[in-house]
């Protein structure tokens, strides 16, 4: 697990119903259960401090940081995701983004990532699909420096979602599955603390998760077949994340507090 990516872990699942903040110490405190080191935190702070998504705050508790509206947005698209809050219905039409990407490699290759991130999939070259419009674009293509063109398609001879590997993230699924359980049960385990224990747990469910919204768009259920192990999968990760939160908000607490 890289700092940086606990550290939104930490800010979107813990910190954005609590005022976006919180003062170094209590961050570092909450991810030392999870194996992040204070130096390694301290460090990603300050990159995503340059990187513009979070900025320093004096707090009662010292200095802190708390997340800039940019990635408050990231974080709550994320959020929504995540927890399948807001899923929209789907209309059977498709959203096209024709895309003129940016001229230095390495900007590209992160709009490629951001548009990934977002639920898109390339059609054809710099042609992006996704079943719905999704309200990030913009902002993406604008820290990108490019532009796009978007159309509405109510027809495809072939149905689009060959752009996606469905085959992967079935696998995907059907491993996150099999090893939920495995994965709870080891970090209840490696904490005498019980709340300690229920953060540890609940957290690592939740990166593991999270990784989801880099490979799956989506779809509308209608696009997807009966046996889909990603319905199974999002109602195991909702019930252990309900049981593990009320330990969790305690050790959050406590560690804000101290």
């Amino acid at each position: 697990m890289q700092a940086r990516s606990a550290l939104f872990d930490v800010y979107g699942d813990h910190l954005r119903s609590r005022g976006s903040q919180a003062p170094v110490a209590a961050v570092v405190r909450m991810l030392d259960p999870v194996g992040i080191a204070a130096p390694a935190v301290r460090t990603a702070i300050s990159r995503m401090v340059t990187q513009g998504w979070l900025e320093p705050v004096q707090l009662r508790g010292g200095r802190g940081y708390r997340t800039t509206e940019r990635a408050n947005r990231r974080l709550d698209e994320a959020g929504d995701r995540v927890y399948r809050r807001h899923v929209p219905s789907w209309d059977g039409h498709w959203h096209l983004a024709f895309v003129t990407p940016p001229a230095a490699r390495a900007a590209r290759t992160r709009l490629r990532a951001d548009l990934t991130f977002l639920g898109y999939a390339e059609l054809a070259d710099n042609v992006w699909v996704s079943p719905f419009p999704r309200g990030e674009l913009t902002t993406v293509l604008e820290r990108a420096g490019a532009r796009a063109r978007s159309a509405r398609a109510d027809h495809f001879d072939t149905e689009p979602t060959g752009a996606w590997d469905l085959d992967a993230l079935r696998s995907a699924y059907e491993g996150w599955l099999a090893s939920a359980d495995r994965l709870v049960g080891a970090q209840l385990a490696a904490h005498d603390d019980a709340d300690e224990a229920a953060f540890a747990a609940r957290f690592h469910l939740v990166h593991e998760w999270r990784k989801f919204l880099f490979a799956d768009p989506g779809l509308p259920d209608a696009l997807l077949p009966d046996d889909w192990p990603g319905r199974a999968a999002a109602d195991l990760f909702a019930t252990e994340a309900h049981r593990l939160k009320p330990g969790t908000d305690r050790f959050v607490a406590r560690c804000l507090d101290a």
